[in-house]
């Protein structure tokens, strides 16, 4: 017998699987698991099982970008594939060239998960949407050039409001590349800054054809938008996603140009209204003025302003005599206090004093207090109540000699 290698068993197995057509352009059904998006190339790799046995698939990067939905593990689909064998690891698997959900289309699948997902990031709260200006001057429309969508919005702006001014941003609306088409239209005019308001839209159509309103990258550049949009896209039962994160949705074209343009009927019909409330508000006003003017008139001022100034002449004539009987009042008060003040003050006057008989003996300018502060031959003055004497102490007299002295006496 010939004694083979791996890659020669591994290879005669791959032909087999090869040249057996049977095991071409399979339709497989079964549950995903391990499912691994493969970031770097593109590729997806996963499991499909049922209840008993498994069977690993591949499905590359060219395949799995026409994939509309988002595989996830559990979810059951109908694969389309060849079997064949995986040479270096000596595994059979399937390669898948296409993936549908089982029970729902893939479209409308794509759908739900990447509303979900943009609503779970917050792009649909109400909290981010801004609102529509009362007087535009300016509404741009992103839609086709050629469609009737563009001539609806253009009739109801003109007969409803013709002061605002249409721009277009012409675009593509439906086909594999309306989705980037439209996202530089609504760019370039968010950019311009010079539109009030922003429609963007289509008219009705399958869900293949509004499919470039249920694009992500078109959603998140509405979202970004700094002018406000209102998406129009289909008839009144159609929901996009540009719908749900758009700051404000109106079920066909010609709805969204009523929503974003005030009628010129209903704003003549105010100013009307307006006008009749100003004339009636100057017509109490003057009659309010006219009512205190002729009360104003009826007053003893007015109609005799001579008397008022007697009036007031003869009232100032006895505020002042007042004043003056209070002021008077006041200082005989104060000139009685003074002189009590006067009165005590003179009877600690120390000349006062001095007039009594006393007298107040100085030696070298300071007042002497005690006999301890002379010396026999100092000289002195003494202040009488009137005049100074000068005098020389012949003899001191301490305290024990006066009591010595008055105790002889007494003997």
């Amino acid at each position: 017998m010939n004694v083979l290698t791996i890659s020669m068993l591994n290879r005669y197995i791959k032909s087999k699987f090869d040249e057996d057509p049977n095991l071409t352009g399979l339709l497989v059904e079964g549950e995903i698991s391990n499912f691994v998006n493969h970031l770097k190339s593109g590729h997806f790799y996963f499991t499909l099982k049922d209840a008993h046995c498994a069977i690993k698939a591949v499905m590359f990067r060219g395949y799995a970008s026409q994939v509309r939905f988002r595989p996830e593990n559990g979810m059951k689909v109908i694969v389309k594939g060849d079997v064949g064998v995986f040479e270096r690891d000596g595994v059979y698997q399937l390669y898948v060239y296409d993936m549908q959900p089982v029970g729902k289309g893939a479209l409308y699948l794509a759908y739900e998960q990447l509303k979900e997902k943009l609503e779970k990031e917050g792009l649909f709260d109400q909290r981010w949407k801004k609102p529509l200006p009362a007087f535009p001057q300016r509404v741009g429309v992103i839609t086709s050039e050629t469609g009737a969508v563009l001539q609806d919005i253009r009739n109801v702006l003109g007969r409803r409001y013709p002061l605002c001014r249409l721009v277009l941003a012409p675009a593509k609306v439906q086909g594999e590349d309306a989705a980037e088409d439209l996202i530089q239209a609504l760019n370039l005019m968010d950019r311009w800054g010079k539109v009030d308001v922003i429609i963007i839209g289509r008219g009705g159509g399958s869900i293949e054809d509004l499919w470039p309103f249920n694009d992500e990258a078109l959603a998140r550049a509405i979202f970004a938008c700094k002018t406000p949009v209102v998406s129009a896209v289909g008839h009144e039962t159609d929901f996009t996603i540009a719908d749900f994160v758009a700051d404000m949705r109106a079920p066909t074209p010609s709805a969204a140009a009523e929503l974003v343009s005030p009628s010129q009927v209903d704003l003549a019909y105010q100013l009307a209204n307006a006008e009749v409330r100003i004339y009636g508000c100057i017509e109490g006003k003057l009659a309010k003025c006219q009512q205190q003017l002729e009360q104003i008139s009826q007053k003893e001022c007015i109609r005799s302003p001579s008397f008022l100034v007697d009036k007031n002449r003869q009232q100032l004539d006895f505020l002042v005599q007042s004043l003056c009987k209070n002021m008077q009042s006041m200082m005989n008060k104060h000139e009685q206090q003074l002189k009590s003040q006067a009165a005590l003050l003179n009877s600690y006057n120390p000349l006062d004093i001095l007039s009594r008989g006393y007298s107040v003996v100085f030696r070298h300018g300071e007042i002497v207090k005690k006999s301890e502060q002379l010396l026999s031959g100092d000289t002195i003055n003494i202040r009488l109540g009137k005049g100074y004497v000068d005098a020389q102490v012949i003899r001191v007299y301490q305290q024990e000699e006066k009591a010595d002295a008055k105790e002889k006496t007494d003997l």
